[in-house]
């Protein structure tokens, strides 16, 4: 009799690429894959409507390759640590495989699925494919985990990275035995975001799906990859890559990319252009960075890495948070980028430093709160990457020069110096010069005419309160 392998997809919605759906092909001459709607993940507080929606197209089409490859594709809804055993008793299969998590529920969740696929007597194996080297991979000199960017690069960039795994050739479909053995079992249709206790999106600025993410990674490599390093800060322009949804879905494999930068640096012309490639490449290495500490550190997903800044005193204004999410302080960078975000789902990375550092200096808002609310908007909202950077934003996380205050009105006049960015998000605001957009040195009566709030806080007041805040818990 034939055996069966079940691969459970999670953050891995693709087919090529896929080390753990390579791994569970390779065992045995038949698979079956499925997903599982987790109760414990769709009730939590830092859900997206957007992301949620970008999940579900994904696995529309990740559903089609399947039937493309004759391979079976299920959908379950429920706790994985119940469903998951009971879909591989049901087929009788050999072993289940997935690919490792660095969250912290993630790895308790597979913990207990693991467990109960064992006293099933159901073989498991794991695997790390979201990353070019795994957490357990990189370590300090004396056998500790990073907790600095630099030296990490510094190893990290030095270590073999693997070469992307090639399609899964076609398969065999299930038997009508097995098909009636998991009836009921399956969620037939993959559900809508109704279904889902979620109203649609009507549309999404970036594209689900694999398809769509490898063109995504071939167009950036076309068009903006070698100057990157110029392009990435200025939020007006297409310099950036957006593939961050892709990454955090895994519609696409990280080894693929990583291959491509590689490529286009084995093209490139000049000194110039490799360097542009390499900046990049340290990006893909912040993201590893990021996952690696809330691997080893996984109270950062709770509170600060910087002990001081356990009892630091954050003000309590809703208001002023209220103000931040809806766009509405009057510093029109600020604004513009959350326009952005409230409209798309998506923010240009340099402004999310911008809106992060006025939450956390200006406002004196726990850094907290807006990591929740981007959790609640972003289509790419990412546990580990959202953590680590507004950590980096409050200065309470890894960082070996902490104290970093942003002014909006230098920010903006530096990456985006003819304000095409603020007039795109504030069209309100377009008829004004450029000088006063940028500084948010508007008159009152301009403001007014233009329903335009005027500024919440000064930031130079701000700034050195911040800094006495600051100075106070760090001598503690």
């Amino acid at each position: 009799m034939s055996r069966l392998s079940l691969f459970w997809h999670r953050r891995d919605l693709r087919v090529r690429d896929n080390v753990g759906l390579n791994a569970a092909w390779q065992k045995c001459d038949r698979l079956v894959g499925c997903f599982c709607f987790d109760p414990n993940i769709l009730v939590r507080q830092d859900i997206a409507a957007r992301r949620l929606q970008f999940l579900v197209e994904s696995l529309h089409e990740l559903q089609e390759t399947y039937q493309q490859l004759n391979y079976h594709f299920l959908i379950l809804w429920g706790k994985p640590e119940e469903l998951v055993p009971d879909l591989a008793a049901g087929l009788n299969a050999a072993s289940v495989v997935w690919n490792r998590d660095v969250e912290p529920y993630s790895q308790m969740r597979d913990a207990r699925v693991a467990e109960a696929l064992k006293h099933r007597g159901i073989k498991t194996e794991q695997c790390w494919d979201s990353l070019l080297v795994s957490p357990d991979e990189i370590r300090t000199k004396a056998g500790n985990p990073y907790t600095v960017y630099t030296p990490f690069w510094k190893n990290w960039s030095g270590k073999e990275k693997h070469d992307a795994i090639a399609l899964l050739p076609p398969g065999t479909s299930l038997t009508e035995n097995e098909e009636n053995a998991i009836e009921g079992l399956a969620w037939k249709p993959i559900p809508t975001l109704a279904d889902l206790g979620f109203s649609r999106v009507e549309k999404l600025e970036i594209a689900p799906g694999e398809t769509a993410a490898r063109s995504q990674l071939q167009q950036f490599c076309d068009r903006a990859l070698t100057s990157y390093g110029d392009r990435r800060n200025i939020p007006g322009d297409d310099g950036t890559s957006q593939l961050s949804p892709a990454l955090k879905f895994g519609t696409i494999g990280i080894r693929e990319v990583w291959q491509k930068t590689v490529e286009v640096m084995a093209r490139s012309s000049n000194e110039e252009e490799r360097e542009n490639i390499q900046i990049w490449q340290k990006e893909l290495a912040w993201r590893e960075f990021y996952q690696h500490v809330l691997y080893h550190f996984p109270e950062l997903a709770d509170g600060p890495y910087r002990e001081p800044f356990k009892q630091f005193p954050w003000n309590d204004n809703r208001d002023y948070f209220q103000a931040w999410c809806a766009g509405k302080t009057g510093y029109p960078i600020v604004d513009a980028a959350m326009h952005q975000l409230n409209e798309t789902g998506w923010m240009h990375n340099r402004c999310r430093m911008i809106v992060a550092s006025f939450l956390t200096k200006d406002l004196m808002l726990n850094w907290q709160w807006g990591e929740q609310y981007f959790m609640q908007t972003l289509i790419d909202g990412d546990l580990a990457a959202n953590n680590g950077g507004w950590q980096w934003s409050a200065s309470s996380g890894m960082d070996p020069k902490p104290l970093r205050i942003f002014n909006p009105a230098s920010q903006a006049q530096k990456f985006d110096p003819q304000g095409k960015y603020i007039r795109r998000w504030l069209p309100q605001l377009r008829s004004l010069n450029t000088k006063s957009l940028l500084t948010g040195n508007i008159l009152p009566l301009v403001r007014q005419s233009c329903n335009y709030p005027a500024p919440i806080v000064n930031h130079n007041e701000q700034q050195r309160e911040f800094k006495q805040r600051y100075q106070q818990v760090s001598c503690r």
